[in-house]
């Protein structure tokens, strides 16, 4: 019998052309060899050209739905993107609080069939690429307050980081001020994304023991159109490397060297910007399997 692979949960709103949101999300995990389940918080009308229209998901049925998985399946990692709504955001930082606080020893999780909290990785969305409003100022401050301090990982891009902190991230030592402010909301580790700055670098900021531990990771800035989605698959892939037991920094450079490679291998889809490539090893492996097996 195969090995079971590690579950991996996204909390996430519905993009129906699949670049961002919970579609991405399950290619993203299953390019990590992971097996995603989906908790659907808020519809979507958009397409490559942007979001149109959003319709926040009932809060009791995404308990619900959260409940049900979780009694059926032990959850290795999750990664919470959109989320919609105020209401949202609280039930979904109750939840995890409340099934935190009724698994308290590994005997009882087990008994229970609920998930262990690790590896949360909140990706705090709060506008589309595109500059449309995807999480409203009661949600916001639920966020900061509720969810922040019961997450693993968040991984804010540069506008996101000036929301939550009030720091204006332009250059590496703006990234090291947002990131001890997130800490001091209680975020453990943050990954400060530059994509959209002109030279692409992350910061990897994180608590430890003797203190907060850093790492930059640095790329070339890549010119492309295909870069829908890249906040969505860089904190999901993250979710993956962690649900595979991989360490904060592995798994924050394996995860950017993922995005990196699915907007090389972006197509041009759709008339807006089109979306990165989350099953790109997909075709890589069909190509060396046409050549007989072999890569030049």
């Amino acid at each position: 019998m195969a090995e079971t692979p590690p579950v991996v949960l996204t909390i996430a709103g519905f993009d129906p052309s699949s670049g961002a949101g919970i579609t991405a999300d399950i290619k993203t995990i299953a390019a990590h060899g992971c097996y995603g389940v989906a908790c659907i918080t808020a519809m979507t009308v958009q397409s490559t050209g942007g979001v149109k229209r959003v319709e926040a998901i009932d809060p009791a049925l995404i308990t619900d739905t959260l409940e049900e998985l979780t009694d059926d399946v032990e959850i290795a990692a999750v990664r919470i993107g959109m989320l919609g709504s105020g209401k949202v955001v609280k039930a979904v930082a109750e939840f995890l609080a409340s099934s935190s606080a009724r698994t308290t020893s590994s005997s009882s999780r087990k008994a229970q069939g609920k998930a262990r909290w690790n590896n949360i990785v909140l990706d705090p969305i709060l506008k589309s690429s595109s500059g449309a409003g995807l999480l409203d100022a009661s949600g916001t401050k639920a966020l900061i307050e509720k969810l922040i301090p019961l997450c693993d990982v968040i991984t804010p891009n540069v506008d996101e980081a000036l929301a939550l902190t009030g720091v204006n991230v332009t250059e590496l030592d703006q990234m090291r001020e947002a990131a001890a402010k997130l800490h001091e909301l209680g975020a453990p580790a943050v990954v400060v994304t530059g994509g959209h700055l002109d030279k692409a670098i992350d910061l990897l900021s994180f608590t430890t023991k003797r203190g907060i531990e850093q790492e930059v990771f640095k790329a070339e800035r890549q010119r492309s159109n295909s870069t829908h989605g890249t906040g969505c698959a860089f904190a999901t892939a993250m979710a993956c490397h962690l649900a595979l037991d991989r360490g904060l920094a592995e798994a924050a450079l394996l995860a950017k060297t993922y995005v990196t490679a699915a907007i090389a291998n972006g197509h041009p889809l759709g008339k807006g910007t089109a979306p990165v490539h989350h099953l790109y090893r997909m075709s890589q492996q069909r190509r060396a399997a046409g050549s007989g097996g072999t890569e030049s």
